[in-house]
């Protein structure tokens, strides 16, 4: 029978075990939510980018309707009619509206009507007798009391619902009556914007009528929520409002939906659009309108009371990352209780060996050693990863099964052989290298390696353990490796779809701001030439180069009737243009980059002598990356002509930068650039950088 001691030391053994255990599957399940989240994060940077540009391109549309119906309502010649015609019907005079109909209005409205997207067909029978044919679009002009006095070819009746909105649309603002379906049963909508006495002050009272537009916008409106180069197959951008209790779906939708054929219950548990709809600009996972698990997020139309709700299937987005991450908890767990169970084996073997030990000493060391080898063998043999260990002539002392499938040979005809002879001269080389600098500097190292070729290519990271004299082992090095091609590949994956993203979203910035059209191409050009004349480590020219090409990603929140002005701009304008910086700074805060790519973007303002912003660093405090990216921006800048100036020569750009080092310029960096251009030929390689940023 066992003793008092005995059951306590069994049970502080059990309940260490156990405790081991428990801490590890903890262990494995935080490691699996930190992978999650960092996905989730990853998804909503890529998601939210996709959803400024969907969204500024709506703004936009409904901003060019207002624009079209205010250049007729500012015309100066309607003005003076609707002037006079008010005029003459408050004194009874004989202008009449059967004159407006004909003419000069007549065709003016057609005409804008035809060029606006305003003009379009008419519902009724199509037959020769007395029966009315209904119009569909148009533009209208209409008097202070909701009537008609001229309107362009087959348009709409100012009649019912149009007239009632009309109407009800306060003097002196514009109007925007909502998506609602025509006679036809198509999407449409419209806008009103006042027309005001000639020579008057813009004002309620000054108010003499309305331009209304009609128009059906299926054609136009709903193909802007289509990304330009998207390759996901689910995501979907959606135009939603509220109506009551419910929610109302406004544009096509991926199961075949139809436009303002389809509303929900705004308390329907966990439905996207009303998460999108009350968290404007959040992001979480939720379930759309087809009862699938979706990635949303929203952005808010200013000009109309919509939400544009960008979403994108849970499977397609987060499905290979779910499958790796469960695949990994399963193996780690699994691993864990092998070597519970492997440890329990031995623990209870050598329990019951030890009270026969006094017997035969010298047997029950051996029978030790034995079952600490099929110890050693059974944990290395479970794992994936291909172990070894080698003395130092590089001769093999064990190696698993992994290593030894991935050399094509048994594991036991490993045993005693050189590794040039299993794995051959030139790839046995590349190992005795880094564990003779193992040996000699007794710390582990790392090493990634591709093998391999075409198909058969493969990215392996490899761990390297010194092991020394003690303990009845010989000196070597253990060596671990582990196969990353499928985590490799995913990552580049995901940083090709990233650059697509993020190209797609410079270009929408070069179209909104075609003054500076490949500005960012050509400054990333310039820092990397700098970087490179100064003799740096490829992870600075890289960061330098990337940090070139996102500084513009900012004008995206810039107005574009700024961005492209041809005139003076005012104070507040210039320093939209100048904190636009800041904002790709801010955007792009939790893209996971390389090197320090958005603390460059931060200090890019920063002047030498502590002068700039936003923090006022000065000298070796301000990254070089920063400093480097500063030079190429002012140079690009300043060859490249602008709409009210022309571009500068080199040397005209090279004087001013000179004479602004030591002030706002690191010299080091001007003096690269100047290297570059009198010593390496970049005079002829850049020579069409300033004609590249003309408009166009």
């Amino acid at each position: 029978m066992r003793g008092p001691n005995a059951i306590a030391k069994m049970a502080l053994t059990a309940a260490a075990l156990f405790t081991a255990i428990t801490l590890a599957i903890v262990l494995v399940l935080h490691f699996a939510h930190g992978e999650h989240d960092r996905d989730l994060r990853i998804w909503q940077t890529r998601l939210g980018l996709v959803a400024e540009t969907r969204a500024a391109a709506i703004n936009q549309w409904l901003d060019g309707q207002f624009n079209e119906l205010g250049k007729l309502a500012e015309n100066a010649s309607l003005q003076l009619y609707m002037t006079e015609l008010m005029q003459a019907e408050t004194q009874g005079g004989r202008l009449t509206r059967e004159l407006a109909q004909s003419g000069y209005l007549e065709n003016l409205l057609t005409l804008v009507s035809d060029g606006a997207g305003y003009s379009g067909a008419t519902t009724g029978p199509d037959i020769r007798a007395n029966v009315r044919r209904v119009g569909l679009s148009g533009i209208a002009l209409i008097d202070l009391k909701g009537n008609p006095v001229a309107t362009s070819d087959g348009a709409a009746p100012i009649e019912g619902h149009l007239k009632k909105f009309l109407l009800e649309t306060p003097r002196g603002e514009r109007g925007l009556l909502d998506l609602y379906r025509n006679a036809a049963g198509n999407p449409s909508m419209g806008f009103t914007v006042p027309i005001f006495a000639v020579q008057g002050n813009n004002s309620a009272a000054k108010q003499i009528g309305w331009v209304m537009g009609v128009r059906e916008v299926a054609a136009d409106l709903f193909a802007r929520l289509h990304q330009p180069g998207m390759v996901w197959q689910s995501a979907e951008a959606l135009l939603v409002r509220r109506s009551g209790a419910t929610i109302e779906y406004l544009s096509p939708m991926l199961d075949g939906g139809k436009p303002l054929s389809r509303a929900l219950a705004a308390d329907t548990p966990g439905l996207a659009a009303s998460f999108a709809m009350s968290q404007i600009g959040g992001f979480g996972i939720h379930r759309d309108y087809r009862n699938k698990e979706v990635l949303v997020t929203s952005r808010r139309i200013g000009s109309a009371p919509w939400t544009l709700v960008y979403k994108i299937d849970r499977a397609e987005s987060l499905g290979v990352a779910d499958q790796r991450v469960t695949s990994q908890i399963i193996q780690f767990v699994l691993m864990i209780f092998i070597i519970a169970a492997a440890f329990i084996a031995v623990w209870r073997h050598g329990a019951s060996r030890r009270a026969v030990q006094a017997a035969n000493k010298f047997q029950d060391l051996a029978r030790r050693f034995e079952a600490q080898e099929q110890f050693l063998r059974l944990v290395t043999d479970s794992q994936p990863n291909a172990m070894f260990i080698v003395d130092p002539d590089n001769q093999y002392h064990f190696a698993n099964r992994a290593a030894a499938t991935s050399a094509r040979i048994e594991d036991a005809d490993m045993i005693g052989k050189s590794m040039a002879s299993v794995l051959g001269p030139a790839a046995s080389r590349r190992y005795e290298m880094t564990n003779r600098n193992v040996l000699q500097s007794g710390q582990p190292q790392s090493d990634i390696h591709r093998t391999g070729a075409n198909g058969d290519l493969r990215v392996m990271h490899a761990d390297y353990v010194p092991i020394h004299d003690a303990g009845g082992l010989e000196s070597g090095v253990m060596v671990v490796e582990q196969d990353i091609t499928a985590a490799v590949k995913e990552r580049e994956r995901r940083e090709r779809t990233l650059n697509k993203l993020v190209q797609t979203l410079l270009t929408v910035v070069d179209r909104r701001d075609p003054y500076s059209a490949n500005h960012s191409a050509q400054v990333s050009t310039v820092a990397r030439a700098i970087a490179n004349e100064m003799g740096l480590d490829s992870e600075i020219v890289e960061t330098a180069a990337v940090a070139g090409s996102m500084m513009n990603v900012g004008k995206i929140l810039v107005p574009s009737d700024v961005l492209t002005r041809s005139e003076s701009l005012v104070a507040g304008e210039l320093q939209q243009i100048r904190n636009s910086i800041q904002a790709s700074a801010e955007l792009l805060q939790d893209v996971e980059f390389d090197g320090p790519v958005v603390e460059t973007l931060r200090q890019l303002q920063e002047n030498w002598d502590g002068s700039g912003a936003p923090r006022g660093l000065a000298g070796e405090e301000i990254l070089l990356t920063a400093r480097i990216v500063s030079v190429a921006n002012a140079f690009v800048a300043m060859i490249s002509p602008r709409a009210w100036r022309a571009g500068a020569s080199f040397d005209e750009a090279i004087e001013y930068l000179m004479a602004g080092t030591g002030r706002i310029y690191d010299r080091r960096t001007v003096t690269a650039l100047v290297n570059q251009l009198d010593n390496r030929g970049a005079r002829n390689e850049w020579n069409d950088f300033g004609s590249s940023s003309t408009p166009i």
